[in-house]
């Protein structure tokens, strides 16, 4: 079954629905989908930590939005694959927001008929179906540390051509930390 787009989840004001409990009385969510982000942290980090990566790129949201986990995945792979074949495992490359954040679906029937077998919008509390993170204005989304100013020029244009794959706008700041 195909994903539903995301304008259907888009609204500016969400209220997270999050809540798991290990008491089955005290939870509001029975079954939880698993998140699709199979790593955070890509690269060579104990590299990162000595401090052999001074050009830091930072990808930060501009307005409120919600990214669905798959949007997310597929950025990594594509920025992390992309990093990979430019650095050579000089980088450090990190995803910030976890999605906490799980979509409801109440899915509709649309063949001749499907009015005897569904209940419309009388039951539309929906099923768990998938996971997004909510992101803030400000909020980081995206880290890339590289050794280089060459580096920070590879960096920008691999997140301009990865930018069509995430909702909204979005800011990308470079800075240099000795």
């Amino acid at each position: 079954m195909a994903l539903r787009r995301s304008s259907a989840y888009s609204k500016k004001r969400v209220v997270p629905y999050t809540r798991t409990s290990k008491r089955k009385g005290k939870s509001y969510i029975k079954t939880v989908p698993p998140s699709k982000i199979v790593k955070f942290t890509m690269g060579n980090e104990p590299l990162f930590n000595q401090g052999k990566l001074p050009y830091h790129v930072r990808v930060i949201s501009t307005e409120n939005v919600q990214i669905r986990d798959t949007a997310l995945e597929a950025c990594r792979k594509y920025i992390n694959k992309r990093l990979e074949k430019a650095f050579l495992e000089k980088y450090l490359f990190k995803i910030l927001p976890y999605p906490h954040h799980i979509q409801r679906e109440n899915k509709m029937l649309t063949q001749a008929g499907a009015d005897r077998m569904q209940t419309g919008m009388q039951k539309s509390f929906g099923k768990s179906m998938r996971r997004s993170a909510i992101l803030k204005p400000e909020s980081d989304l995206f880290f890339i540390a590289v050794s280089n100013n060459n580096g920070v020029r590879t960096a920008r244009k691999i997140i301009k051509e990865v930018k069509t794959k995430l909702p909204g706008k979005i800011k990308v700041i470079h800075e240099f930390k000795k």
